[in-house]
């Protein structure tokens, strides 16, 4: 008997188990989930310091000429004090020395030369201040970006390249994170052939498999190609015993009730536990998932379009669930349709197109066995049963297929619920 989608993808997360956990540098954790809270241990930034090249000075001085001692240099360890009628010359980070209450920038003073005292005459470097001086003006003070002890990061965050910046900030070198899911991928037919091998006229390409490659690493996977197997059953245990030491084995072909489709009954011969084998979705009804031991297996259809509507709907979610990430659940966002667009009553139909940014256009013309309208589409949209139009202007919900949007919470990612 065939589940809903809800149902499907909630007997995923009820059998994908977080992977284990491994230590990294943090120059190699992009992509990787966080398996540990990061607290920070410094203060952003550690120090008062001079967010401009000017000059440090005293609000009371505003509109005066003020002689200018020396200048701090980034990097500095300096012990300067500040007094009324001087200014200190300070570059950008430099620490802020004491008594400054503003920095005035370089192109806002007039430089002029003074003499210090009338019996010596000594000329001096001095600077013609603003009228008005604000206090703490361009000041960045200790902590103001990050304060000790302050959670940073949490685990089931996935890191990405301005998260490896918060963690260089606080001199962390190796972080704990989950292991990436590894996937295993092969597809079965006698009249498939790799894209490096020559085709006879009764023959065609593999396209799902470079497909779903492809997406796993996109989605953060370790990825292994087991290869085609022949429509036998010795072929396919034999691609099965090679994709067992995997977390997820994802394959396509076989699922259906044709004379040659053997992939259910070899992954019998393993004691393939099913969980589900058909899904009131169109298209894909005889997707299935279920697992050997510890080892979870999708099967996917053959049909190019099929297969990959189905594995970014079914299989992203495995992977979501396999990383540890807490943010696991496939996410939409809210749109609407571009035209009026009907369609049959009766299942839940994935629809491929385009978002622009500002509203959806379905593909004009699919089916399962189609692969151009996958290079076209960036989302996708699962219209509800009941529903046989959606007019333009419509209410949708979009699940990109290029960006990777989620959620902590399961979310309905159904369109036209309410049915027109």
């Amino acid at each position: 008997m065939a589940i809903t989608i809800e149902q499907a993808l909630r007997h995923i997360y009820e059998n994908a188990a977080i992977k284990s956990l491994k230590i990294l540098p943090i120059e190699s954790t992009l992509g990787y989930v966080l398996a540990q809270d990061v607290i920070a241990k410094h203060n952003l930034p550690p120090f008062d310091n001079s967010a401009m090249d000017g000059y440090a000075v005293k609000c009371s001085d505003a509109g005066k000429s003020v002689e200018v001692l020396h200048t701090i240099f980034a990097g500095d360890d300096s012990s300067a004090e500040l007094h009324s009628g001087h200014a200190i010359k300070i570059m950008t980070g430099a620490k802020i020395p004491a008594g400054c209450e503003c920095i005035v920038p370089i192109e806002e003073v007039n430089l002029i030369s003074c003499a210090t005292s009338e019996e010596t005459l000594e000329i001096k470097d001095c600077i013609v201040l603003p009228q008005n001086l604000k206090q703490n003006r361009h000041i960045r003070f200790c902590g103001e970006d990050i304060q000790k002890e302050t959670l940073l990061l949490t685990k089931g965050q996935r890191l990405h390249a301005h998260h490896i910046t918060l963690l260089a900030s606080q001199g962390i070198s190796h972080v704990k994170v989950f292991k990436k899911p590894k996937i295993a991928i092969f597809a079965s037919g006698n009249e498939l052939k790799m894209h490096f091998e020559n085709v006879e006229s009764h023959q065609l390409y593999n396209t799902n498999t470079p497909t779903f490659y492809s997406r796993a690493l996109e989605l953060g996977c370790e990825v292994n190609f087991i290869g085609t197997a022949n429509d036998s059953i010795e072929d396919i245990r034999m691609h099965i015993q090679s994709a067992l030491d995997s977390d997820l084995i994802i394959t396509s072909g076989g699922v259906s009730v044709g004379d040659a489709d053997f992939t259910k009954e070899a992954f019998g011969t393993f004691g393939y536990q099913i969980i589900f084998d058909k899904i009131e979705i169109k298209p894909g009804k005889p997707t299935t998932f279920g697992k050997i031991e510890k080892t979870l297996v999708l099967n996917l259809p053959g049909n190019p379009l099929a297969a990959a509507l189905n594995f970014e709907l079914f299989g992203q979610s495995i992977i979501l669930a396999l990383s540890g990430e807490e943010s696991k659940y496939i996410n939409y966002i809210e749109s609407e349709i571009a035209s009026d667009y009907r369609l049959k009553f009766g299942r839940r139909t994935l629809v491929p197109g385009f978002f622009d940014g500002k509203s959806f256009t379905p593909y004009k013309r699919f089916s399962p066995g189609m692969i151009s309208p996958l290079a076209v589409s960036n989302s996708y949209i699962i219209i509800d049963e009941n529903c046989g139009l959606l007019p333009e202007g419509s209410k949708v919900k979009v699940i990109s297929t290029r960006f990777s949007f989620t959620s902590k919470e399961v979310t309905s990612l159904i369109s036209c619920e309410a049915g027109v």
